[in-house]
């Protein structure tokens, strides 16, 4: 019953959009429902074109999105995989040294403060405009949101569990199996939920700051020609990607987590 309801909101919603683009001049603005759904199609659906309608297109043919989105959920999901590696492997282990911890501690913050998309340009300097520069400025947003919760998670092991682990025999390697990572999970798999979004916005931007292929161009592109409807296009082919790379990491989540009980959460 609430997937019905969710549906009629969303038929609602697009209905107003609907009527409200009626008017030319906010059509301009916010676009036309029907002219975003056939930009998709013409994406998707390989069509021949003629070469006198290519502008009309905003790519060469239709169905030629494939390249695009491809590069940029190759993009994406390097960023994903490596960010989350990196976070997840600082996490336990700031959370395990202390005093490293301690050291570092005024660094990490500085650098989780830093607006990182300012290091665009250098990654743009130092690896060039291919997939490389984008990837690396994507890990820099998805590893702080994975660290932080993995730290966080490692520290808010109960003190009687371990203690108890410790009385039966167990080493580091055996806490950092059967205890530490345990505990962490739930909390990391909420940091992934994030970090997808992310690692989409990491990769989008950095196409945006200089590159020549990804959903990202296709909508810099578009707004050049203030080509409203192709902008939207774009946005909702990258929402709907990022459900889906979301929905896979759910039902990882639910896959791994079967042992947790049902609405209990890492970070309450």
């Amino acid at each position: 019953m609430l997937r019905f309801w969710q549906l009629v909101l969303a038929v609602a919603l697009i209905g107003v959009w609907s009527l409200v683009a009626q008017d030319p001049q906010l059509a301009f603005f916010l676009g036309e429902p029907l002219a975003v759904l056939i930009r998709i199609i013409e994406w998707f659906v390989p069509i021949v074109v003629a070469p006198n309608e290519w502008l009309s297109t905003g790519i060469h043919g239709t169905g030629g999105i494939y390249i695009h989105l491809g590069v940029t959920l190759l993009e994406t999901v390097l960023a994903f995989v490596i960010g989350t590696g990196l976070g997840l492997s600082g996490g336990l282990w700031l959370a395990l040294s202390p005093l490293t911890s301690e050291l570092l501690d005024p660094y990490i913050k500085a650098l989780n403060s830093m607006p990182r998309v300012i290091l665009a340009p250098i990654f743009g300097l130092w690896f060039g405009l291919g997939i490389w520069s984008k990837v690396a400025l994507a890990v820099t947003l998805v590893f702080f949101v994975v660290f932080f919760n993995v730290y966080q998670g490692v520290k808010e092991v109960n003190p009687v569990l371990l203690a108890n682990a410790r009385m039966l025999g167990a080493n580091a390697s055996k806490l950092l199996k059967t205890v530490y990572l345990p505990s962490a999970t739930s909390w990391v798999f909420s940091s992934l939920h994030s970090s997808v979004g992310l690692a989409f916005v990491g990769a989008v931007v950095g196409e945006y700051l200089g590159s020549a292929r990804g959903v990202g161009y296709l909508i810099l592109q578009a707004e050049g020609t203030f080509d409203v409807n192709t902008v939207f296009a774009g946005i909702v082919v990258l929402t709907i990607c990022a459900l889906v790379l979301d929905a896979l990491v759910g039902k990882l989540e639910r896959r791994l987590m079967r042992w947790q009980p049902a609405g209990s959460s890492g970070n309450t």
